[in-house]
């Protein structure tokens, strides 16, 4: 069973904002925090036997390579960027897709089976200095999970500030651009005519904390970034298993 525990830090404008973690075992381990890592090694007929389904939905613009990982709609522009930067330019955002949600989200960043995965983490934490079956990881409270380089939350929370005071954002603003996608995704920019981007996606089953994750290769550098929304288990077939 895992155990869910914050880890306070003022990350948002103007709160004091839970930085969430999920359980994992005292050494940790990250195959203790999902078991879902060896989906990039399947096949299309094995995905196929899982019902998972596999959906490109665009390229994410990293200008800075600095990514934050968040619920966009919960968090300022304070939001804290990922420690670990990726070269600046344009990757591939696919989701996994499975019992009609999106069970997981994924960047590219170069072809290839990661061989090493590594907990995602904001300035600050240190995996070492988790006790017990702790991870760390984001909190969702709008149904939403994202991508985004650090300058796209700038130029969300600038868009925000247009607003009139009956409006919000998602029902004035996404909802028209989600709705397309059976409300499932969205490529978005918040500012007109700029190409910088964010990709929005469903969050699983809705609410709660989520764990993001660097896949690396044998050199120990990234090829994806996933966050799990705990949708699937063992869904590369590890012991039989695949959706929950």
């Amino acid at each position: 069973m895992r155990r869910r525990v914050f880890h306070r830090s003022i990350v948002a404008v103007g709160l004091s904002t839970a930085i969430p973690s999920l359980a994992l075992a005292a050494e940790w381990d990250a195959a203790t925090a999902s078991s879902n890592f060896g989906i990039f090694a399947l096949t299309d007929a094995q995905l196929a036997e899982r019902k998972i389904i596999v959906t490109p939905i665009g390229d994410l613009e990293l200008p800075t390579g600095e990514i934050i990982a968040c619920d966009p709609l919960i968090t300022g522009d304070d939001w804290p960027a990922l420690s670990r930067r990726v070269k600046p330019g344009h990757y591939a955002v696919t989701l996994f897709e499975a019992q009609g949600r999106v069970a997981a989200a994924f960047l590219r960043f170069r072809p290839g089976v990661p061989v090493r995965w590594e907990l995602a983490t904001l300035p600050g934490q240190d995996v070492s200095a988790l006790n017990g079956n702790e991870i760390f990881g984001y909190p969702v409270d709008a149904g939403l999970g994202s991508f985004m380089d650090k300058t796209a939350m700038g130029l969300m929370s600038a868009a925000q500030d247009k607003l009139k005071p009956d409006q919000n954002y998602y029902d004035d603003v996404l909802a028209a651009e989600f709705a397309p996608n059976q409300d499932r995704f969205v490529m978005h920019h918040p500012a007109a005519g700029n190409p910088v981007n964010i990709a929005m996606f469903w969050s699983g089953w809705g609410d709660g904390l989520y764990p993001t994750f660097w896949g690396l290769d044998a050199t120990g550098e990234p090829l994806v970034l996933m966050t799990d929304f705990g949708v699937l288990d063992n869904a590369d077939g590890r012991e039989g298993g695949q959706a929950n």
